[in-house]
């Protein structure tokens, strides 16, 4: 029974921190260019409205508070058992375009992109990562679906970002450590950097120089990731889809030099509107149907018939 009253009272408290703001009357970015370009495997970052959002904007100095991975459509997935994972966790079993994210409450589930549509977004897409490798964190991703989200770790990494001046240094000796020492289940941002790291695809190592001739890179650890780390990073190409985009007025085939409107090009150099051929077509095609013949074909027919009467 306390059991129970704890996880209402835990429920309510997620709710609160989770419940986002209305959207504003323009949306910051244009969803449907965007949705378009995305690809399987791009990070797509997210600028919350709700009050979780706002501590980790202020903890982090980004606006950037969210992270999700993006799947791509359920039949985009190859592997069979993978693409089964991702259907039993899809509350309908729509063709859609999904994503992988971690939510406080929910945990680590798979979301249509389209709940993010009056959001403010931002892909990040792994530069030159190699398509194997690209299923491969997306694998990684799936089976961490129905994972806790670790509130913990989430506490944690805010002692981690506070100056020491203010919380002592020895408290931080134990960040992001079970009580074995072994590491846990973080939260977005540190599974999609989990995921990456699985593949050694590099966010932000810790470059190690010991003379000019010998360079080595390490991980960082995976717990210490933010989502602004994925746009801050260099290994990863950034892609704004603004509302407006004045260096792009139209598709670059709008404006292409076509000659005016209605022309058609016939073959053999012929050049004519199309408006005429559309007119002497449809006129053929009734006399045609009806049975009737025009009076040049009737005049002809008359020259050159020996058997017609004199009079009807």
């Amino acid at each position: 029974m306390t059991r129970s009253l704890y996880q209402k009272i835990i429920a309510k408290f997620s709710d609160w921190l989770t419940k986002e703001t209305p959207p504003g009357e323009t949306p910051p970015c244009d969803f449907n260019r965007l949705k378009y370009e995305v690809r399987p495997g791009d990070v797509i970052l997210v600028e919350g409205r709700s009050r979780v959002s706002n501590i980790i904007r202020i903890i982090t100095q980004s606006p950037w508070t969210h992270a999700a991975l993006y799947l791509g459509r359920l039949h985009d997935i190859e592997d069979p058992i993978l693409r089964k994972t991702v259907a039993t966790h899809l509350k309908k079993r729509e063709n859609v375009r999904l994503i992988i994210e971690g939510l406080l409450g929910r945990g680590i589930v798979v979301s249509p992109l389209s709940s993010y549509r009056y959001h403010h977004l931002r892909i990040c897409r792994p530069i030159g990562i190699a398509p194997y490798d690209a299923e491969q964190v997306i694998a990684y991703s799936i089976r961490a679906l129905g994972l806790p989200y670790n509130v913990r770790h989430f506490l944690d990494l805010a002692r981690f970002m506070l100056p020491w001046s203010i919380l002592p240094r020895r408290w931080g000796s134990s960040l992001f450590r079970t009580r074995n020492g072994e590491l846990e289940s973080g939260i977005c941002s540190s599974l999609i950097a989990e995921a990456f790291t699985s593949v050694k695809f590099p966010i932000l190592p810790f470059l190690k120089l010991d003379d000019p001739n010998n360079v080595e890179l390490i991980h960082r650890n995976p717990h210490l990731f933010t989502p602004k780390d994925f746009d801050y990073s260099p290994y990863f190409e950034i892609i704004k889809y603004p509302i407006f985009d004045p260096n792009e007025p139209l598709p670059y085939y709008r404006r292409l030099p076509w000659a005016k409107e209605g022309m058609l090009h016939q073959g053999g150099g012929i050049i004519s509107e199309a408006s005429v051929v559309k007119k002497k077509h449809k006129s053929f095609l009734s006399n045609l149907l009806s049975g009737h013949k025009s009076e040049d074909e009737k005049k002809s027919h008359d020259d050159h018939d020996d058997t017609k009467p004199e009079t009807d």
